[in-house]
């Protein structure tokens, strides 16, 4: 009888949680113990921790936030991606702009749930992706083609955004990263043509709501 139960056990899909919010841990921990199908065998706030935990624990799938204090969700993806390009990855976030799916799914996650949809998708998505599918919910795939093409930024033209977000002029963008303000005027010109915007305030907005900047 204990040699069936511990076939079980070993049978059953082995989720590692990261999320910031103890709460909301807590609670996804419960939703996968509840399932009989699936256990918790770890869990964490910290996407350094979770490299480390990962190592330890080589779970079935992890069931990953994207805004984490210092290393991000999507840095924490690709780091373990590089390590073990067979992870598997659920994505739980509250973040719903394209921009964030692209990246999330570019650095590996197989699906892509945002927090408030039913606990039933996250079921699903877990077993989806253990099976070696993907899931994306109506929404998210709705976001995901709704992205422009060839509207990605490069690491400087995201640096200049990220700094108009938060209400730097030129002159300021310049000072800040140590180039000219004629190149500064060059980088906001293509940020505004890659983003289909047609001035900073409209490019603000644009950021905001696709996930190209978070405040």
């Amino acid at each position: 009888m204990e040699e069936q139960n511990g076939m079980k056990e070993a049978a059953k899909i082995r989720v590692l949680i990261v999320d910031d919010h103890p709460i909301m841990r807590i609670g996804i921990a419960a939703i996968i113990e509840a399932t009989p199908d699936m256990t918790t065998v770890a869990q964490t706030g910290s996407g350094e921790q979770f490299l480390e935990l990962y190592e330890k624990h080589l779970p079935d799938i992890t069931l990953m936030d994207l805004r984490l204090p210092g290393i991000s969700g999507v840095e924490a993806i690709r780091t373990v991606m590089a390590r073990h390009p067979g992870a598997k990855f659920v994505v739980l976030t509250t973040y719903e702009g394209d921009e964030d799916i692209h990246q999330a799914l570019e650095a590996g996650a197989r699906s892509y749930i945002i927090k408030g949809m039913p606990h039933d998708a996250l079921v699903s998505a877990l077993r989806r992706v253990h099976a070696g599918g993907r899931f994306l919910p109506p929404p998210v795939s709705r976001a995901l083609s709704s992205r422009i093409p060839n509207s990605g930024l490069s690491a400087r033209e995201r640096e200049v955004l990220n700094l108009i977000v938060r209400g730097r002029s030129n002159k300021e963008i310049a000072a800040d990263l140590g180039i000219t303000e004629s190149t500064v005027k060059c980088h906001v010109s293509e940020i505004l043509m890659r983003l289909n915007v047609n001035d900073r305030t409209q490019a603000v907005v644009t950021a905001l709501q696709r996930g190209l900047v978070h405040l």
